[in-house]
């Protein structure tokens, strides 16, 4: 077998995260030699989906604490029931994703998808209802569904006409700020109207005088995981208008995707195995030890730099593509992170009540986001939200009859976690009977990039690039398709102008049956 170092690479790309897999994806039809690597032993990266025994494996590894995963501080627990019913089915019956992120239909990374034909390999479901908990509705299951359209607030029994009337203009103003180019569908705005530094609530209070009980379930909309009122008109507005125009593009009543069998797991091994189609050499449990300061002139008179892998072996490549937590410290630049607590709870109930069709013809939803108020569970007056995305069976993540739930909060640490298991008693209060109960969770802090950072590519020398960290938000964020195409015209060079981004025809019998 020839030696990985007899091969004059062009790229070593280390790590399969999601960047690092649309990266491979992108470079899967160049021609040039690319090698992947990963110290890992599976796919995914910080995306990565797992059985319940390759959970509790990578849980273990991240309290080594090497500084080799974006993830501290996690802790799995698991109860023992001698109800036949409730009990845990064996390890492999779970594929749990350390990236359940919503994928709205408006999303850059849905034509991406398209255009470089790999969405075939891909089965996308719809994500339904918004809920918000309310403690003080008269609802005995104090859980709200937030109208996600214009004929949901029409049809709503809960708003009266005169709060529906004031939100209708509210809506209005939405589609001609957008219509207008005012507020853009991107998380950075720069929008001509003015006053958009305040906080939402008072925003809508001030211009549009919606009243409050409506401020939540319209908050809840831009998945913001900031504090209210740390959370501005201008961060609010254009991911509102993202929600809204997503609704009714892929089929009635749902506008948000998720990924089956494993959320961005699958988009990554998708990328990963494009790339090995076209000539692409993998290696995992191999990771980067070192990288050479100098640079080696090679016969085809290109520029490379040495490369130590933690197997041994010393490769030659013109570039290393890489996060933080996959190249060498001496190699990366220095990094700020924000924190957040993450839950995976398998659950014995499935919460069937909060997957309702949300509108004649549409399908039945496999996902749903509950919001708790940070005061409803726990925390302090103006404390950020708790989220709950809930996927059901219907993933292929769990058996029949139970559902995963997918918990968020950005205050890391026991706190965090405090307010999450605080949540989960409530939702199980509110949409199942009172029997419900968290068969086995995983319990982590992940580190990565909040909205308060917008960190971008950097190159630390000429041919190492360095991605940023992961994006801790709820949603896909479309601005990784920007970085990745950065980094692809870094690697492509003159070529670049030669080739369309992500562009590709079919493979000659690629799909033939």
């Amino acid at each position: 077998m020839e030696s990985l170092a007899d091969t004059p690479w062009d790229v070593t790309i280390s790590g399969t995260g999601l960047a690092q897999s649309l990266l491979a994806l992108a470079l899967s039809r160049s021609g040039k030699n690319v090698l992947h690597v990963d110290r890992n032993p599976y796919y995914g990266g910080p995306e990565a989906a797992f059985s319940l025994q390759e959970a509790e494996e990578w849980a273990a590894k991240v309290n080594e604490d090497t500084g080799e995963l974006p993830f501290e501080h996690a802790s799995v627990y698991s109860e023992s029931s001698g109800d036949s019913t409730g009990q845990l089915a064996s390890s492999r019956a779970y594929t749990l994703s350390l990236s359940p992120q919503l994928i709205y239909s408006r999303s850059q990374l849905l034509p991406t998808l398209v255009s470089s034909k790999v969405y075939r390999q891909l089965e996308f479901q719809a994500v339904g209802s918004w809920w918000i908990y309310n403690p003080e509705t008269d609802d005995s299951s104090h859980l709200y569904r937030v109208p996600g359209s214009r004929e949901d607030v029409f049809a709503d029994d809960v708003i009266s006409m005169k709060s529906k009337r004031t939100l209708m203009r509210f809506l209005r103003h939405l589609g001609q700020a957008q219509e207008s180019g005012n507020v853009s569908e991107g998380p950075d705005p720069s929008p001509e109207e003015e006053g958009l530094a305040v906080p939402f609530s008072e925003y809508l209070a001030t211009k549009f005088q919606v009243p409050t009980e409506l401020h939540g379930p319209l908050l809840s909309l831009c998945l913001s995981q900031a504090a209210p009122q740390q959370t501005s008109a201008q961060y609010a507005l254009p991911r509102i208008k993202r929600h809204l125009s997503s609704i009714g593009v892929f089929g009635p009543g749902f506008g948000a995707l998720s990924v089956k069998w494993g959320g961005g797991s699958e988009i990554s091994q998708v990328g990963c195995r494009a790339l090995a189609v076209g000539g692409g050499v993998y290696v995992l449990n191999t990771g980067v030890k070192s990288v050479g300061s100098s640079i080696e002139q090679d016969s085809d008179d290109q520029s490379r730099i040495q490369i130590q892998l933690t197997n041994d072996e010393s490769v030659k490549s013109r570039y290393i593509v890489g996060s933080n937590w996959d190249l060498p410290a001496a190699t990366r630049p220095s990094l700020e992170c924000d924190k957040v607590a993450r839950s995976i709870s398998i659950v014995s109930s499935s919460l069937a009540n909060l997957f309702p069709v949300t509108a004649e013809g549409g399908p039945v939803p496999v996902g749903a986001v509950v919001v708790f108020p940070g005061s409803s569970v726990g925390g302090a007056d103006g404390a950020p939200p708790v989220y709950t995305i809930v996927h059901s069976s219907e993933t292929g993540e769990c058996p029949t009859g139970q559902c995963v739930v997918y918990s968020s909060v950005s205050i890391p640490g026991s706190e965090g976690q405090s307010m999450i298991e605080a949540a989960l008693q409530k939702l199980f209060q509110s949409a199942a009977d009172p029997n419900t109960k968290v068969l086995w969770s995983l319990r982590y802090t992940q580190l990565g990039q909040g909205a308060s950072h917008n960190a971008d590519l950097s190159c630390p020398s000429k041919n190492v690039i360095c991605l940023p960290p992961v994006s801790l938000d709820l949603a896909f964020d479309d601005t990784l398709i920007d970085t990745v195409k950065k980094a692809w015209e870094l690697i492509m060079g003159e070529e670049a102008a030669q080739h369309e981004f992500m562009k590709f025809e079919d493979r000659e019998g690629a799909y033939e049956e």
